[in-house]
């Protein structure tokens, strides 16, 4: 696992090489966050505060599709040829074979990446063909202050045109209020079991505690760059901010965790790029 770290933050991220172990089919496996932790010095003392993110089973297991941290994922639009029901492209993860229920797809041949560390980055570079499709995909996670940043660019280096449909999964700990997150825009969503509009933007939990998790797509009016305030339980208010305007926009959080999925969807045609960025600040 490798490590960047300064006076406030110890960001943990996944080696694709070495923690195969932690990794499937779903996410994206090299630029996974699995793992922020808080040690900020202030005026001479240390205030620990721990791992600040969770996952859907932490932490009394793991599983390479519940996953944990800041994960990503390109699985929903596998690059499948015509007349190969079964193997497919999976962008940032490899040749896979698909099952009816996508959490049961498994990995044939992981990518490769080449990966280059730098004193507060870390740079994943892997190239992925598969029949006429051709891809370089570069992740670069950075350190700065408190800023953890996520950088992502696809490049088509192919003849046919590549769908893609990536989104990230921020994994967040449940806080002692039912206030969740609040956007740069106006949002609305139908009556539900699990979520609730308060007043002053903020989405809510409703019916808390829990029994059971809960997934909801949300409507929003944003047509620049995504601002999302969350709640936090020991640092009382973070932020992320994306470098575009989701294209679709689900929620979902269980008893342990709650989640946003912006989704970024383009057709990428042949020697065309596309690359976009998400700032989680702690």
């Amino acid at each position: 696992m490798f490590t960047l770290s300064n006076s406030f933050l110890t960001v943990e991220i996944l080696d694709p090489i070495v923690d195969v172990a932690y990794m499937g089919a779903r996410y994206c496996t090299g630029g996974y966050i699995y793992q922020v932790h808080d040690h900020a010095h202030y005026a001479g003392h240390t205030h620990e505060h721990g791992p600040l993110l969770t996952g859907p089973t932490y932490p009394d297991s793991y599983n390479t599709f519940d996953g944990q941290g800041i994960p990503d994922a390109f699985n929903l639009n596998p690059l499948r040829a015509v007349g190969d029901s079964h193997e497919a492209l999976i962008i940032g993860v490899g040749l896979c074979e698909l099952h009816p229920n996508y959490r049961k797809n498994s990995v044939k041949t992981f990518c490769e990446w080449q990966i280059e560390t730098g004193a507060d980055s870390l740079t994943f570079r892997t190239e992925q063909t598969h029949h006429d499709w051709a891809l370089k995909l570069t992740r670069t996670v950075s350190l700065i202050g408190r800023t953890v940043r996520s950088f992502t660019l696809l490049q088509n280096t192919g003849v046919a045109a590549i769908p893609m449909r990536w989104f990230p999964h921020p994994f967040y700990p449940q806080t002692a209020t039912d206030e969740l997150i609040k956007l740069n825009c106006a949002v609305s969503f139908p009556e539900n079991d699990g979520y609730t509009l308060n007043a002053n933007g903020f989405i809510c939990r409703k019916g808390w505690p829990w029994p059971t998790d809960y997934y909801q797509a949300i409507n929003h009016n944003g047509q620049a760059n995504l601002v999302i305030q969350q709640r936090h339980p020991t640092l009382g208010l973070i932020s992320a901010t994306l470098s575009y305007a989701p294209d679709f926009f689900p929620i979902w959080g269980n008893p342990r965790t709650f989640s946003w999925e912006p989704f970024l969807e383009r057709m990428i045609a042949p020697g065309q790029a596309c690359d976009w960025t998400i700032d989680y600040d702690f």
